[in-house]
């Protein structure tokens, strides 16, 4: 078994026919068709995506019902400006996905994508204090890791230093004070209390929210805090006047096997929940944020407009993927097969670990699942990364697509596997699934 940390495979260089301006250098297979949770590319290879893209294709591939309601809403109405008009479409969403998230009397900020929904979080936090003249807190809270987004505000937030890096110079990073990230040694409640020392460092008077993920996703393969802990902080953030944001872009609307995942094992209403990826599962750009009452009638008996917006803000086609969309999610149960078929797979991952020493450990709730590996001979992470491309490279082999990830400790040290297939796999799908990794893993322990 080898003791160095494996590296990639060389990948190949693009051809440079194309006008595409791909997000790496690496040669890309051309997809031609999804189906449940298939993908097949144009040589005919299939792939079983046991990411979901990244997290998104919650209720599988090629569902003509959705395209069929984007294609009717387009005939109907295809766009309108947000400063100008609502729609019919979007009234009904927005009522459907507060009752859907058992968030009575929020207000639905529909955009096109997790990063927009997540400056838009930032920028509504910061205004709701304004609007109460308490205009010296703009600072954000958030963990590191974490991961909230690429745009600039999304990513001076998140607690990715190898996303961040190159950006520094762009970035006022006294306005987005770090805490630890959850520890698994500690009480939920003992956990949470960590971020005291962080508010009282800031200033807490500068604060004007503390954002996280219920379960980390990209930057911490599905790591979660202990019970007790976001109740903890929302308590801490009441006390301070400090808003406590949600970061539910991966694993809210059913993911983790509940509508919300920061209520997994705490009964908190977070002041603004960030939403993206499962809203519209994929089939269109559709994200946004759910805002209480208190903060809406804040900002609208004050100035009387949140001053901030994008362009295709509640696009109608959008925001009528997202509706039958929650409609499939509702009428197929997907929320409790999330829950049944994650434990199944959870299951699996733990066999697996039992049989290789390179995982160190396996984690997560529902259908947002992590593999952490490292040196099987020390039982900690390489020095460097890579044994997390090279395990996805070998199961891309097999067909399988997995999300690694590294950095979780350092920025750089850290590899994990993120696994978050369609919440409509079948347990027949889950078996292939271990089965691929089997092999996966197989093949890096000895390679």
């Amino acid at each position: 078994m080898t003791q160095t940390a494996p590296t990639p495979a060389d990948q190949p260089i693009q051809s440079t026919t194309s006008s595409v301006f791909y997000r790496s250098s690496k040669a890309y297979p051309v997809a031609v068709r999804g189906e449940g949770v298939y993908l097949y590319d144009s040589d005919g290879k299939r792939y079983l995506d046991g990411s979901s893209g990244a997290l998104v294709a919650n209720i599988g591939h090629g569902r003509a019902e959705v395209g069929e309601a984007m294609a009717a809403q387009a005939r109907t109405l295809a766009f309108v400006h947000g400063s100008q008009f609502t729609s019919p479409v979007l009234e009904e969403y927005t009522a459907r996905l507060a009752a859907f998230l058992d968030l009575p009397n929020y207000r639905f900020w529909a955009v096109s994508g997790g990063s927009e929904a997540t400056e838009s979080a930032i920028k509504l936090a910061r205004q709701y204090h304004a609007e109460r003249g308490d205009t010296a807190r703009f600072k954000i809270v958030t963990r590191i890791p974490s991961y909230h987004g690429a745009s600039l505000g999304a990513l001076a937030a998140s607690g990715m230093g190898a996303r961040r890096s190159l950006y520094l110079p762009l970035m006022r990073e006294d306005a987005w004070p770090k805490m630890p990230k959850p520890d698994p040694a500690l009480s939920g409640e003992a956990d949470a209390e960590r971020l005291r020392a962080v508010l009282e460092a800031a200033g807490p008077e500068s604060v004007a929210a503390v954002m996280v993920e219920p379960v980390v996703g990209a930057s911490d393969a599905a790591l979660s805090p202990g019970a007790g802990y976001h109740t903890r902080l929302h308590a801490i953030c009441k006390e301070y006047g400090v808003l406590l944001i949600a970061d539910e872009v991966m694993s809210g609307m059913g993911r983790c096997g509940v509508p919300l995942a920061v209520r997994l094992t705490d009964p908190v209403t977070p002041d603004i929940v960030v939403l993206g990826k499962g809203l519209a599962a994929g089939y269109a750009p559709l994200a946004g944020l759910m805002a209480s009452a208190e903060i809406y009638d804040t900002v609208m008996g004050g100035s009387g407009a949140f001053k901030h917006g994008f362009t295709y803000a509640g696009h109608p086609v959008s925001v009528a993927a997202g509706l039958s969309v929650l409609d499939i999610v509702e009428r197929e149960g997907l929320v409790a097969k999330a829950q049944e078929r994650g434990a199944h797979l959870l299951a699996g991952l733990r066999e697996l670990k039992a049989k290789y020493a390179q995982v160190l450990e396996v984690r997560g709730q529902g259908l947002l699942l992590g593999m952490v590996l490292g040196n099987p001979a020390t039982g900690e992470a390489y020095p460097t990364p890579g044994l997390a491309e090279r395990v996805a490279a070998a199961a891309r082999a097999r067909g399988l697509i997995t999300y690694p990830g590294s950095g979780a400790l350092d920025s750089v040290r850290g590899d994990h596997l993120l696994l978050g297939p369609p919440l409509s796999i079948s347990a027949a799908e889950v078996e292939e699934m271990l089965a691929a990794l089997d092999g996966a893993l197989g093949e890096s322990s000895t390679g």
